[in-house]
Order: structure tokens, then C-alpha cells, then sequence
């Protein structure tokens, strides 16, 4: 299957190429990019595969699946003109500005008969992928609680303005695992913290506490300006506890140079430092990391597109997620709890 990725900045270079180029039975076939700087660096990434000056050109060009990561203000309009022209689409996070506009997306792929899926990529991160083996184990036994924390020292990375803000960015990231793990939110209280931005007021850092239909509490917040940067998941049973600070193995790996296409089988572990620990009274238990690997995401979204079934992460699920950050943004303003409506 042909894929072609719309922007080649850090997520196209970074977290969807590589990834690409390593499930079996696709084909990287094509990038959209425009600025001279970044279709050299496209040109000397992949000088085999086509770069096209639209979204347009590429599909009159011929993909079978096309991904979107431009900046978050553009990708909605190229979404529907990718769904428009029947062609199967990936939608970065955010997967759009609001629930209303995911829906939108979500009605007109239906009605096109259109594959969608959302790119929540960090379901497959490691620690992710071993704290769901651990709850399908059983082995924390029925769940309190889950405390979901990505802290970066990178402000430089904080998109600012109305369409941009940690809550979009790390939030789609952070809520996202939470409902994977815990199931659908039935009421959410939020603190955003606020700076000024040259792009306008911009929300930096923020603390969620989702009510899970399942009676199971989370908590995620992030940070980009606190200058922390640790990243931990801690759960809470009436069997016992895991705790793990991962490194986030996967980036490390691809801003060193490597790519998961070299060593598939050896992707993805985080360091046994890193490895979580499993408590209950009287043991400590070090747990084998599982892999981390975003090509996952791919061979999935490739598997639901020849078998007409669901992708990794659905756009209802997506829709979901931004229902969350919405009500979140209103709990924040009025420093009141907000339902979801099921």
C-alpha cells in the first residue's frame, strides 16, 4: 500500500516516516512539502520518493492511505479534501480544534465510506503497553486509580495561541491513554495554567481529574515550562501498586539517528534502569519493559484497511478524547466539575 505524509516537519520526520517505512507492506510514496528548507531535507531523507507542492498533487499522483501532520490550524480542511477523494486518512493529534469539528470529520468519512483513524501513537509506547499487560493480568487486581504525568523542559516547543496550548498537544497524548486503559470519562475537572504568549494567551501546564465510567479515578497533567522532565505513570490497586518513569525510549531513539526499520525485533525496550516496579506488601517486583513501536500503529491502520475493519484508534474514540479537552477547557473557566453526556 502506497502511504503519503502532508508536512514534513518534526512529526512527519520524526514520528511518521521512520515508522512508515518499517511496517511491512507499505510504501512511504510520496510527501507534501513547500518551503525549500523543508523539501531538501525531504529530498535528502527519502531522494526516491516524490515530493509533491500539494495535498492535491499527490492525490491526483495516486496513495492508497495519507497522512496529516501539518500544523494543527490547516489539517482540518486537508482531512476533508483526502476523505473527499476517497482516499484513506491518518489524522495527527489534535484530530481536530473541537469535538464539533471531529464529529464533522467522523460524519464525512462515514458517508464517503472512508477509513479515518486518529495518530494517538503513544498507546504503543512502552510503558504504556506494560501497564495494559499488568491490568489484563490482573495483577494490581480491581483499579483505584492512575496518576498520568509527561512533564518536558521544551518550552521552545509550546505552540501558542487559540489553536495551539499544551491542553491540544499533550493533553490528546495523556487523555487518550487514560481512556485506553480505563475506558470512557464521565465527568472531568480541570486546572489549565495560563501564560502570555506573542500568539495570545496560551495554556502551559495543566492538571485533569477524569471520572472513568468503570468508577476508576486518573489523573494527567504535563507541563512544558517547570523545568521538570520526567515522565511517570503510577497505578493503584487493591492488590498493590506499579510505578514507572520511563525515557520515552522511541524519541530518544530517532533524535539519536536510529530507526526502528534497522532492528525491529530490538525496538522500542526501554532501558532496564527504566523498568517499572510492581508493589504489594512484602514485594518488589522489577517487570520486563514491553516494546514500544509506533509501526504497530501502521500494520494495524494497514490490517483494518484490507479487512474492512476498525482502525488502531477510531474517530469516535478521537471524538471522545476531544469531548474531554473540551469539557475541560469549560471546567477550568467556571472551577466546576463537567459531565459528559454518554
Amino acid at each position: 500500500m502506497k502511504v503519503g505524509i502532508v508536512g514534513y516537519g518534526t512529526g512527519g520526520q520524526h514520528f511518521h516516516a521512520p515508522f512508515i517505512v518499517a511496517t511491512e507492506g507499505l510504501e512511504l510514496a510520496g510527501i507534501v512539502a513547500r518551503a525549500p528548507e523543508t523539501v531538501a531535507k525531504a529530498r535528502a531523507d527519502f531522494p526516491h520518493v516524490a515530493i509533491y507542492p500539494s495535498l492535491t498533487a499527490m492525490l491526483a499522483a495516486g496513495v492508497d492511505i495519507v497522512t496529516i501532520t501539518t500544523p494543527p490550524h490547516t489539517r482540518h480542511e486537508l482531512v476533508l479534501e483526502a476523505i473527499e477523494a476517497g482516499v484513506a486518512v491518518i489524522a495527527d493529534k489534535p484530530f481536530a480544534p473541537d469535538a464539533a469539528g471531529a464529529r464533522e470529520l467522523e460524519a464525512a468519512a462515514a458517508a464517503k465510506g472512508v477509513l479515518l483513524g486518529a495518530y494517538h501513537n503513544r498507546r504503543f509506547d512502552s510503558d504504556l503497553q506494560t501497564l495494559r499487560l499488568l491490568l489484563e493480568q490482573q495483577r494490581l487486581g480491581k483499579l483505584w486509580r492512575l496518576h498520568n504525568r509527561m512533564d518536558f523542559n521544551d518550552p521552545n516547543t509550546l505552540e501558542g495561541g487559540e489553536s495551539g496550548g499544551l491542553l491540544r498537544d499533550l493533553g490528546s497524548h495523556l487523555v487518550d491513554q487514560a481512556v485506553w486503559l480505563l475506558g470512557p470519562v464521565q465527568a472531568v475537572q480541570a486546572q489549565l495554567d495560563e501564560i502570555d504568549h506573542p500568539a495570545g494567551p496560551t495554556n502551559a501546564s495543566f492538571l485533569l481529574t477524569l471520572t472513568h465510567c468503570s468508577g476508576v479515578t486518573s489523573y494527567v497533567s504535563a507541563t512544558k515550562l517547570n523545568g521538570l522532565h520526567q515522565r511517570e505513570l503510577r497505578a493503584y490497586g487493591e492488590k498493590g501498586s506499579y510505578v514507572a518513569s520511563s525515557c520515552d525510549i522511541q524519541a530518544r531513539q530517532i533524535f539519536a539517528g536510529k530507526r526502528p526499520a534497522d532492528d525491529l525485533t530490538g525496538w522500542g525496550y526501554e532501558p532496564e534502569q527504566h523498568w517499572g516496579t510492581f508493589y504489594s506488601p512484602g514485594q518488589q517486583e522489577k517487570i520486563p519493559a514491553q516494546q514500544g513501536n509506533y509501526h504497530d500503529y501502521y500494520a494495524a491502520f494497514a490490517h483494518a484497511l484490507r479487512n474492512g475493519t476498525e482502525p488502531p484508534v477510531t474517530a469516535q474514540q478521537a471524538v471522545h478524547v476531544l469531548e474531554i479537552l473540551d469539557a475541560a477547557r469549560v471546567s477550568a473557566q467556571s472551577g466546576t466539575r463537567i459531565a459528559i453526556e454518554p
